[in-house]
Formats: C-alpha cells, structure tokens, sequence
C-alpha cells in the first residue's frame, strides 16, 4: 500500500488503532470506579479484548473510524466481543480525540501533532 493516500476516516482509524494496542503510551487510558470495582483478572481481560478488538460494524463504526466497541460478560463469567444471549455485564470503550493539553477537542484528530487520544473504558450502566 505504499504510496497510497490514506482518507481521512483510515488515518484517524489507524492512529486509534493504535490507541488500543498501546494503552498509556499512545492515549491517556481511563477506567471508571465500575471498571476498576471488578477483579485483577476481569480488567486484565478487559485491557485484552480492546486491545485486540477487531469487531467493527456499520452499527458500531458508522464512520470507519474505530473508536468505539462492546465487550461483554456471559452469565457464565466469559468475556468476549461478540454478544451472548445471556448478558450478565456490558463494558464500552470510546476513544476521544483532545488537544494536546487536554483541555478542548481536537481541531484535526487524524494530525498526531496536535491530537491527544483519552481511552475510556466503562461499565455500559456507567455511560
């Protein structure tokens, strides 16, 4: 894909993209009291399937930008991307695009010059 001119939608995807797989580094990571209420082991996973979350659709990614997703907790204690018929919890993630003080939103997220990611990881009944 040298040389190809990226659109805008897939700069913003890979950069978020990158976000997930390098939490801390590449975004700000911010896990709410519900999340961070849950066992070692049930953020660990968490922190997992974000980071490895490839379960994009016109539902959950209108814009091809990949900056949202569900991950969630069957009735017998798995977690996964992909929505069980019995339900016990429903976590969301979201990446948001700031300035690089953090203070407004970003005036071009696909510019990483000018752009800082916060990654938000939430219970659904948190949002």
């Amino acid at each position: 894909m040298s040389g190809a001119v990226l659109s805008r939608a897939e700069r913003i995807a890979r950069l978020n993209d990158l976000a997930c797989r390098a939490m801390g580094i590449a975004c700000v990571v911010v896990a709410t009291e519900g999340v961070r209420a849950l066992s070692e082991a049930d953020q660990s996973r968490l922190r997992e399937l974000v980071e490895t979350f490839d379960a994009f659709t016109p539902d959950n990614d209108p814009y091809g930008e990949r900056d949202f997703g569900a991950i969630y907790q069957g009735a017998d204690g798995v977690w996964s991307t992909s929505r069980p018929v019995d339900v016990a919890v429903t976590v969301f993630w979201k990446i948001d695009a700031y300035d690089r003080a953090l203070r407004f939103g970003s005036e071009d997220p696909a510019d990483p010059a000018v752009t800082r990611r916060v990654l938000t990881i939430m219970l659904a009944s948190e949002y």
